[in-house]
């Protein structure tokens, strides 16, 4: 059985729904970690045997920092921004190189939290091309239309995660096309590792420093990725979301996964065959994910993902329930991120009776 391990970044508020430092709750478990910066933290949770052992480690994980968090007054928001306009400095040495080579636009890195699922490495150029061609998918958890206040699509954290920004730096953090091999993929990774050193270089960035916080493995932020100390494909792409919605997720992902240990996958007609797993052209592909992104549930969107395996009628995405006027204004986003900061307390709950 394929082994699957989550990470789950999550913002933290207080009673008033303002965006605090979480610091305070890393010590609340092990499995919490800091994050790019103060008001957000990471929840790793340790690879298990299918979606029932995830989530047998993963609900008592969070029932332990919930409660932590009630005794501190603060709350976890499972959304994929913050909503509203905010600037927090980075709070890790590597963070601080990337803004000092990327400048600015790191900021969009800073203001996303999203849903890390890492899968064994089994038949890995079929794993990676099919977890390419299921990009379309964020929009089945997809949970915040808002970045900066402003009404952006149906995923506004894929949109300025992937789109807003520099051509340089979305090499670096938009998806990727097929490969034909590992050898392909880790030729073209070591290219951008190189780039990114030789701008390091350029702005008298140690060596040294470069070298401890940049290993090659890690240095894009691009929704798959092949790590080789974990060994695993991870893929970074889906929002974060309510902890049921997640699970259900994975777990039709991981099913769609381990159809490619028997199965090939070729660039051609979309669906799941007997002998085959369909995938389109990568350019057909990014169009369908930039309708993901923009419209969400859209009819082409659903048509693909049920082609793929899903039944898109079983998922309710955050986003919906969200989305009103062109603008939210910042006590009306306190009030959401307190909303679905109790939602996601009374998701968590329904796993305890």
């Amino acid at each position: 059985m394929m082994k699957i391990g989550l990470e789950l970044e999550y913002w933290v508020v207080n009673n008033e729904g303002e965006l605090v430092s979480g610091m305070d709750l890393l010590a609340s478990h092990e499995a919490v970690v800091p994050e790019f910066v103060d008001p957000m933290i990471e929840i790793q949770v340790p690879p298990a045997d299918g979606i029932t052992e995830l989530q047998q480690n993963l609900i008592p994980i969070l029932e332990t920092v919930l409660a932590r968090a009630t005794e501190l007054d603060m709350h976890l928001v499972p959304l994929g921004t913050p909503l509203t306009e905010h600037q927090f400095p980075v709070n890790s040495e590597r963070g601080k190189i990337l803004q000092t080579i990327f400048g600015e636009e790191i900021r969009h890195a800073k203001h996303c939290a999203g849903t890390h699922v890492h899968f064994d490495k089994r038949n890995v150029v079929r794993q990676l091309n099919i977890l390419t061609a299921l990009d379309p998918a964020i929009a089945l958890v997809s949970s915040s239309p808002y970045y900066d206040g402003v009404l952006m699509g149906m995923d506004a954290r894929a949109l300025m995660y992937r789109t807003h920004s520099t051509q340089f730096l979305t090499r670096y953090r938009d998806l990727w096309s097929y490969t034909e091999s590992v050898d392909e993929w880790d030729e073209k990774l070591a290219q951008m590792h190189e780039t990114l050193t030789l701008y390091a270089e350029q702005l008298d960035i140690p060596q040294a420093e470069f070298s401890r916080h940049i290993q090659q493995e890690d240095v894009v932020l691009t929704p798959v990725r092949l790590r080789a100390q974990t060994p695993t494909i991870e893929w970074r792409a889906p929002d974060i979301a309510l902890p049921s919605q997640i699970l259900q997720f994975v777990g039709d992902v991981s099913r769609i996964l381990s159809l490619t240990e028997e199965r090939p996958v070729r660039v051609g007609t979309p669906g799941i065959r007997a002998n085959e797993i369909g995938i389109p052209s990568f350019t057909e592909l990014r169009a369908i994910t930039t309708t993901a992104m923009t419209a969400g549930l859209s009819d082409r969107v659903c048509r693909y993902l049920t082609m793929m395996g899903f039944e898109t009628n079983q998922y309710h995405p955050l986003t919906e329930e969200i989305a009103g006027n062109d603008r939210i204004s910042a006590g009306d986003a306190c009030q959401v991120r307190l909303e679905y900061a109790n939602r996601l307390r009374d998701d968590v709950a329904t796993y305890l009776d």
